[in-house]
């Protein structure tokens, strides 16, 4: 039995390759130590540790573990190789360049040329950031009840839109955004739905213009995408406008959530 471990800043996740099939487990993340937190998540999978023989960890601070649980070995994992193994296992993808976007809590955007993996670089806006801000404004971080309230609501009540500013910008959709909650400075009283649409509308453009101009950097038109909040609907669709203006095309699979966990252990079995 083999296990991949990914310590992700909201959630552990957890791949288990166990009779050529793999289990998925996600725990919500916490404070304690990383050793702590190994331990814990260990405990919580109820399996036989004697069989186990391989762990490959990534992710917050696992490179701080030991090498060696028991009589299993424990691999430690780069991040960045994490995110890549696990966008090629997920999506068998067999270019020679590709992007993949890691959007979870942060964003993270790799490139995979010359048979390595790079670091492009990465930002702060994701799911942290919508379960944030929605907490403030409409008193939920939870991830499913946003998108919901997302879906209900119209984001150009909030927004400026290009429609509502100029009759044309370079062939610009006039329900492109022109400028994110510029409506609400003049007043308070927004409807919560409307306010969602808005916040997952500005989280998805935001992660969408970053894909976009990372792909366009490398000379590529498609972008990989894995980690939990493209999961959101309202949040994939203001992605996928965003990429539709630089003519960049998007793909997302189910187990997207758990690439960390699977490039682990893609990493442990030296694939590439």
């Amino acid at each position: 039995m083999d296990i991949g471990i990914d310590f992700g800043i909201s959630n552990i996740d957890v791949a288990i390759k166990m009779k050529g099939e793999i289990r998925f487990y996600t725990f919500i993340s916490s404070d304690e130590s990383i050793s702590d937190k190994f331990h814990d998540v260990i405990n919580k999978l109820d399996i036989a540790l004697p069989e186990i023989k391989n762990i490959a960890v990534t992710g917050g601070k696992s490179s701080d573990l030991p090498d060696v649980f028991r009589s299993a070995s424990i691999t430690k994992v780069n991040e960045v190789m994490a995110i890549g193994h696990g966008a090629k296992d997920i999506y068998s993808i067999q270019e020679n360049a590709f992007v993949v976007v890691s959007a979870g809590t942060g964003t993270a955007c790799i490139n995979y040329q010359d048979n390595n993996f790079h670091h492009l670089g990465g930002i702060s806006v994701g799911g942290g950031s919508l379960q944030g801000l929605a907490n403030l404004l409409i008193n939920t971080s939870d991830a499913h009840e946003i998108n919901k309230k997302a879906i209900k609501g119209d984001k150009g009540n909030v927004d400026f839109l290009i429609g509502d500013v100029v009759n044309n910008i370079g062939g610009l959709d006039g329900d492109i955004t022109a400028s994110n909650f510029v409506k609400a400075r003049d007043d308070k009283n927004y409807n919560i739905n409307d306010i969602a649409a808005a916040l997952t509308n500005m989280t998805g453009e935001v992660i969408g213009t970053v894909a976009y101009l990372n792909a366009l950097l490398v000379g590529v038109t498609k972008v990989y995408f894995v980690g939990r909040i493209p999961l959101l609907k309202s949040v994939r669709d203001a992605i996928d406008q965003r990429l539709g203006l630089a003519g960049v095309s998007s793909e997302y699979k189910p187990n997207m959530e758990y690439a960390n966990a699977i490039g682990a252990l893609a990493y442990l079995h030296g694939k590439i």
